[in-house]
């Protein structure tokens, strides 16, 4: 049986790989307790996606579960328009677009390519602002497209036991950092003792 990671993970990857771990330990049970208020209003955002309530037009494809044989990654995109080949990524409120958006992005593309789709353009949409951030394609920019590449490959074959975090900013923002086992940031080590 072939392993598929879901899309969102390489957002997580990107930031920490550990993350994913944590997150597939700790489930969805308990999100109140590593999720910070960031988080759970962006889960907030996509409710009416995931309900299928944010159009009622037959071209507009929303919350579908997509994949790809080729990058093994699955997940749903946001929003689809079938007519115009538009993909859009709903984010609460966007100040960067960090690699691991546009990657999660890309992969949304590779997938309704891979299932029939036509893609045209790819964009982020900022519900706090109301703003819309195009980017390009992933075949129109290659550098971003080989680090996708390069990402999800170390995604996909990533060993757990053997990484060391780097990042003592990123350990310090890390919503995992009171349960991690190996955090740079002193917070953890100070609750327990």
């Amino acid at each position: 049986m072939e392993l598929y990671l879901k899309i969102t993970y390489l957002n997580d990857f990107i930031f920490c790989p550990l993350s994913i771990y944590y997150h597939q330990l700790y489930g969805d049970l308990a999100e109140r307790l590593y999720y910070n208020d960031a988080q759970l209003d962006g889960k907030a955002i996509h409710e009416a996606i995931d309900n299928q309530h944010y159009s009622t037009h037959k071209n507009i494809l929303q919350g579908i579960d997509v994949y790809s044989d080729e990058y093994k990654l699955c997940g749903k995109i946001d929003i689809f328009d079938t007519e115009k080949g538009l993909l859009t990524e709903r984010k609460k409120h966007i100040e960067t677009i960090f690699d691991g958006y546009l990657f999660q992005l890309y992969a949304q593309c590779f997938c309704l390519r891979e299932m029939g789709y036509t893609v045209n353009e790819i964009r982020f949409y900022s519900s706090d602002d109301n703003k819309i951030y195009k980017v390009e394609l992933p075949e129109n920019n290659s550098k971003m497209f080989e680090k996708f590449i390069k990402t999800n490959k170390d995604m996909q074959y990533f060993d757990v036991d053997s990484y060391i975090p780097t990042s003592d900013e990123k350990c310090k923002h890390c919503i995992y950092n009171d349960f991690c086992d190996r955090p740079l940031s002193p917070k953890s080590y100070n609750g327990g003792f």
